[in-house]
């Protein structure tokens, strides 16, 4: 049975990610199940973003950060009208895109 995870401030509400659960499940083809919650995925980007640090610096209770950074790339990829998807899911949240962020290596 998997710990559960710390709650870090940069987390949202389980109920503000079902608002947007399937826009970031639609982002990208489903051929098998997936094997880590997107809710923790989603958060680990959030607290990313919102602290500002390394990759290699994501707490060890988010998963895995080759995956977190694979989703982090489907979901920031433009669109044809130069949005990303993981900014349109934070307006749709009502939450702002950091400036900061997810990029550092």
């Amino acid at each position: 049975m998997a710990t559960p995870r710390h709650a870090y401030p940069s987390d949202i509400t389980r109920e503000q990610f079902e608002i947007i659960r399937g826009d970031l499940e639609g982002a990208r083809k489903k051929t098998r199940p997936r094997q880590k919650d997107l809710y923790d995925i989603f958060c680990a980007i959030q607290y990313l973003q919102k602290s500002g640090c390394q990759w290699r610096m994501l707490p060890s209770d988010f998963p895995k950060k080759g995956i977190v950074r694979y989703y982090y790339d489907v979901w920031t990829e433009k669109c044809e009208d130069g949005s990303t998807l993981l900014a349109r899911v934070l307006k749709k949240n009502g939450r702002a895109p950091s400036q900061r962020g997810a990029a550092h290596g």
